[in-house]
């Protein structure tokens, strides 16, 4: 549930500042939804860490960061890829395009950061005392 709030923020932040952008300020719509992406992966590395994501013991946050980064750099290409064959290739309005790309990157930025980042069942209060 938490990961669905904080994952519906972060599409307003990217799909918003892409058409602020594309349309308002004249931006190439991929240039567009790659600065829009990397806005949105900003609030959603907070947001995620601090309420959906329990952190593991034993890693450091630097390394939990760098972690994050790698997928996130590999959800962008994934983006940025479904954007160009949507929106160039095929032909369909980059605003169509971008939600198709964002559900596929939803799955895999769960997927793949439920098994590198979460820490598991582990309750956070339990959690958070063993980091004390």
């Amino acid at each position: 549930m938490k990961f669905g709030v904080v994952g519906v923020v972060a599409f307003l932040i990217d799909y918003g500042l892409m058409v602020i952008l594309t349309e308002l300020a004249g931006v190439e719509y991929l240039l567009s939804a790659t600065i829009s992406f990397t806005v949105s992966v900003v609030f959603n590395y907070l947001a995620s860490m601090r309420y959906v994501f329990t952190h593991k013991e034993g890693m450091s946050r630097r390394r939990e960061f760098v972690i994050f980064v790698v997928l996130s750099v590999i959800g962008l290409l994934i983006n940025d890829a479904l954007m160009f064959v949507g929106t160039t290739l095929l032909g369909i309005s980059y605003l169509i395009t971008k939600v198709f790309a964002t559900a596929v990157v939803m799955v895999y930025n769960f997927v793949t950061r439920k098994k590198f980042l979460d820490a598991g069942d582990t309750p956070v209060t339990e959690a958070a005392g063993l980091m004390e």
